[in-house]
């Protein structure tokens, strides 16, 4: 009996062992999110535009070192086994997306040109609300530029498409969640 229950546990470690060690080398499939394929806000301001274009150089510059790199890995034969291979091609296959993805970016971008001194909220304007007795100052800009603790919001933001269009004076109330929030523009620049 004892025997029976040796070569049985015998055989439940090595099942146990072999989908443990199987399952490790497999890849999650996950599907794609809400979010995964939308595009990204076309307008930029100038500063944005040269950040881009100066990662997409860097990108560029690196690229054949990587690319040289998944050649010498592949020249060591089994692709199977090959964990180095694998992972160098990983990471060129990431930045050839990345530079598809600027390059597009890029190619579509609206440059952000406020119109100074129109008295219109505008992209690229900065607007001082008065809300709720106290002053606050917001730049509005386009998504991929935000910093909400620094005062950027984006056009698409609740706060920032309400201000867009509007004058000098104009009150705008904004319900989000459970209340309604009054702001009135006291300075547009």
């Amino acid at each position: 009996m004892s025997l029976n229950l040796h070569y049985y546990f015998t055989i439940l470690l090595a099942k146990t062992q072999k989908n443990f060690y199987t399952n490790r080398m497999q890849l999650p499939i996950r599907k794609p999110g809400k979010y995964t394929h939308l595009k990204p806000d076309q307008h930029l301001t100038e500063a944005k535009f040269s950040e881009l274009k100066n990662k997409l150089d860097r990108l560029k510059f690196n690229h054949p070192r990587l690319a040289e790199e998944v050649k010498k890995y592949a020249s060591d034969g089994d692709f199977s086994e090959n964990a180095a291979y694998q992972i160098a091609k990983g990471k060129l296959r990431g930045m050839n997306q990345k530079i598809l993805e600027i390059e597009d970016h890029l190619k579509r971008a609206i440059i952000i040109k406020p119109n100074k001194n129109s008295g219109i909220v505008q992209l690229g304007s900065s607007v001082t609300v008065e809300v709720a007795g106290r002053e606050k100052t917001y730049l509005i800009l386009g998504s991929s530029e935000t910093n909400p603790e620094r005062g950027i919001i984006s056009s698409r933001s609740p706060l920032g498409s309400a201000l867009i269009g509007k004058k000098l004076g104009n009150q705008i109330k904004i319900k989000l969640a459970d209340r309604e929030t009054e702001y009135k523009i006291i300075k547009i620049e």
